[in-house]
Order: C-alpha cells, then sequence, then structure tokens
C-alpha cells in the first residue's frame, strides 16, 4: 500500500471510531500520559501530534503557555475542540504528522502517543517531531509492542538523532513510552 492510500486509511478509521473513542481508548491513553508525565516537566509550548479527543489537553493545559493539538482526523478534532474549549490555551489544527504547519524549533515538548505504528514510514515521522521541537526540547513517543519490538522501538530513536531519557515497557502499558530529547 502506498503512503498516500495507508494514511488515508488510518484516518478513515478513526474518523469511523471517533464518537466511541474516548470510551474505546480513555484508559489505555491515561496510562501512557502518567507514565510520560512523570519523567519530565511540562512548560512553555506543547505540541500533540495526533492528540485523537485531546485527552492530553487537561493533563498539560494548566503547567503550560499553549497547547495545539494536531491530528488527521476531522472527526476526532470536533472531539477535541470541544476538550480544548476548557481550556484559554488550548488549539487545535488539522494537519498530517509528517507534514506539520509550523516554523521548526517552536515547542518545548513534543507528544506523539499512538503515532509511529499508524505512520508509513515512523523514521521520517520522528523526524518532523525532531523539526518541530526546540533544542534540548522533549519529544515524548510512543510504539505499540505489537508492532514494535522493544529493540526495533529503541533502535528506531537513536537512529532519529534522539537522547532517550526513559523508556517505561511495563506489562500495565500496550505500548513502550519513550522520553527522548532533541539534540539538534
Amino acid at each position: 500500500m502506498n503512503k498516500w492510500k495507508q494514511k488515508r486509511s488510518v484516518k478513515q478509521r478513526y474518523d469511523i471510531t471517533a464518537e466511541m473513542y474516548d470510551a474505546r481508548y480513555a484508559e489505555e491513553q491515561e496510562a501512557k500520559y502518567t507514565a510520560a508525565l512523570a519523567e519530565l516537566n511540562v512548560a512553555a509550548a506543547v505540541l500533540d501530534v495526533g492528540c485523537g479527543t485531546g485527552l492530553l489537553f487537561s493533563h498539560v493545559a494548566a503547567q503550560t503557555e499553549t497547547v495545539v493539538g494536531v491530528d488527521v482526523s476531522g472527526k476526532l478534532l470536533l472531539k477535541a475542540k470541544e476538550h480544548a474549549q476548557s481550556f484559554r490555551n488550548t488549539h487545535v489544527v488539522q494537519a498530517d504528522a509528517d507534514h506539520l504547519p509550523f516554523r521548526s524549533a517552536c515547542f518545548a515538548v513534543v507528544f506523539a502517543f499512538t503515532v509511529l505504528q499508524n505512520m508509513p514510514k515512523p523514521a521520517e515521522t520522528l523526524t518532523e517531531l525532531k523539526r518541530a521541537a526546540k533544542r534540548n526540547g522533549a519529544i515524548v513517543v510512543s510504539g505499540l509492542k505489537k508492532a514494535f519490538s522493544l529493540e526495533a522501538f529503541e533502535a528506531l530513536l537513536q537512529q532519529a538523532g534522539l537522547r532517550v531519557v526513559s523508556i517505561k515497557a511495563d506489562a500495565a502499558l500496550k505500548c513502550y513510552v519513550a522520553v527522548s530529547v532533541q539534540n539538534s
């Protein structure tokens, strides 16, 4: 399947499941957020790539200047916009994770939960996340255990030039949660 067909398929799948997304995935997503946020301080500008319905917003909006949620699914973004209305500093944008509509080096923290396994070329996605992050900014990504072995996930992060601070891989998580730092 070519790159655009795969992305369109993912978008359509999330558009179809948008109404039940929170009921189906909230508990799993909350576990990822808890694992990641235990490892870092959130301040300044935060980017949530693949924000889904905006579940992360309530965890970070109070501690930061600005939160921007990005997703390719328009229907998920409608739900995210509802969540964002609870916070004066939170905004949503429809965009592709491989082509973020932001200037380089403008976010102190970039989150990408449940994104890499949905992308045709995860290494390219990591390059784009790095571009959006400030130097020494945190890049937090998850990788579904069914899609990546721990070794393959670590290798992907290292090949992307990220300095891995921690990887959570405990049994309570269906994925690995990596906190990394942008070095360049």
